[in-house]
């Protein structure tokens, strides 16, 4: 793939995905036939120190939503001691996808699953590891079973197991199906669930990189993250950043959804717009005009039609506002109540927190309440600065970015549609005035007519 010449769609030329068209993409034959594990072969012929350099010279970032420097957080691992006594180091893989809106992991796991399966033996011999855990989410029944295929064919063909291709490395991977707990998809709680215990974040420092799993150096990536590593092993740092931007390098998958004509997964290098993604889906469905969207899934701040060309990598996000997060992008036009979303996001949030944070758990409840009361046109103009001010006493202070994440489409919803959340209060039944309720209860004090004629009849 080569860095396009302009946004036009027909200069885009896929990597990640570039096997999904393939017949039975999912297979090892047609992942060798397509070039597959010859960077496994290429990484087993050099040192691990040497693949560590590589990755951070490419500037691969977290797929995961954090965007943290792939190659920074593999040399985190303490390599010094390997002696007996010495910890052992650990890759967990987090296939947990359950952000409202990504769906990029799964469709990965179902299509080219040994993509997955390579990188996670690359990784490991950089990291020093023998042994990997893929945490797939619970309900992704499919994918499970394409990626445990995937590792049983590569267990066949010696990719995996005792000495792989003779190189004296040692790997097992095991695919582990979680419970569908989206607190999971933070990798301490993943971790957690991993040992057997209650998924619920843990407290940092320690950090993963030092006591991750059981309590060992561990390295916990996204799926996509992992799935990159084989093609910048086999294409050099150098092409891995002809695509993208300087500090976003690469190419990213896409996951478009909503209201445009094509929904699904584009692949296009790091700071694509929307203006270029929404060609590529067809734009806009029936074309009714874009109102709000998401870049990164519901737990990143809304965008509205004015940020149609801010370029969707790491530093143009958060520039302007936002976050790049899982590059979720949802698209909604102008038939969609931004209240009602906020509300159905935050409804999500309250019922995946896991309870062990009180800002978090009690927060996010009463956040609800006040969203249901305003859609059903009950609410009071102080509700908007109480839902802002239940928003700061969350964000920062929740053991992780739930809490952070359930208060953004709150804050941005109103900080771009406030109107709507007012109009939503003045659509309210009007109140009766003082002088008013005299006459009312005198109305009410009247027998009715059920009450003359049971009188009557008595």
């Amino acid at each position: 793939m080569t860095a396009p010449e302009s946004s036009t769609p027909d200069t885009i030329t896929p990597v990640l995905t570039r096997r999904w068209t393939e017949d039975a993409s999912w297979t090892l034959e047609t992942y060798e036939r397509t070039g597959g594990y010859e960077a496994l072969r290429t990484a087993l012929a050099g040192q691990p120190d040497q693949l560590i350099t590589l990755i951070k010279d490419s500037g691969l970032r977290g797929r995961g939503g954090a965007g943290f420097p792939t190659g920074m957080k593999w040399s985190f691992i303490p390599q010094g001691s390997t002696g007996p006594g010495a910890k052992p180091k650990y890759l967990v893989i987090n296939a947990d996808e359950g952000e409202p809106g990504t769906c990029k992991d799964i469709p990965t796991m179902m299509a080219d699953p040994h993509s997955l399966v390579e990188g996670c033996i690359i990784t490991s011999y950089a990291i020093r590891a023998k042994f990997c855990a893929i945490y797939v989410r619970g309900e992704a029944l499919h994918p499970i079973r394409r990626v445990r295929a995937a590792v049983a064919e590569a267990y066949a063909k010696g990719y995996l197991g005792r000495d792989i291709l003779g190189s004296g490395f040692d790997l097992d991977i095991v695919v582990h199906a979680g419970a569908g707990a989206y607190i999971c998809g933070e990798e301490t709680a993943l971790l957690d669930s991993l040992e057997g215990r209650r998924g619920q974040p843990r407290l940092k420092p320690p950090f993963p990189a030092t006591a991750g799993l059981y309590a060992s150096p561990t390295v916990v990536n996204n799926v996509e993250t992992i799935a990159s590593v084989p093609f910048i092993v086999a294409g050099g740092s150098d092409w891995f950043r002809t695509m993208g931007s300087e500090k976003s390098p690469g190419p990213k998958i896409y996951s478009v959804s909503g209201h445009v004509e094509r929904p699904g997964q584009y692949e296009a290098p790091m700071g694509t717009t929307l203006r270029t993604l929404l060609e590529l889906a067809g734009g806009m469905k029936d074309g009714v005009p874009l109102k709000f969207w998401t870049p990164g899934g519901s737990s990143t701040p809304m965008f509205t039609a004015e940020h149609l060309d801010v370029p969707l990598d790491f530093e143009g996000a958060a520039g302007a506002g936002s976050m790049l997060g899982t590059t979720a992008v949802q698209v909604f036009n102008e038939t969609v109540s931004v209240p009602w979303a906020v509300m159905k996001w935050t409804e999500f949030y309250k019922h995946e927190s896991c309870g062990k944070c009180t800002p978090c758990r009690e927060g996010t409840y009463w956040l609800v309440q006040i969203l249901e009361r305003m859609v059903h046109h009950q609410g009071t103009p102080e509700d908007i600065d109480t839902l802002l001010d239940v928003c700061d006493n969350i964000l920062g202070r929740s053991f992780c970015a739930l809490g952070d994440g359930a208060t953004s489409p709150i804050t941005s919803g109103i900080k771009y549609f406030r109107q709507e959340f007012l109009d939503l209060i003045a659509e309210q039944p009007t109140v009766p005035r003082p002088e008013q309720l005299a006459d009312i209860e005198a109305e009410l004090a009247e027998p009715t007519m059920n009450t003359k004629l049971s009188g009557a009849s008595a």
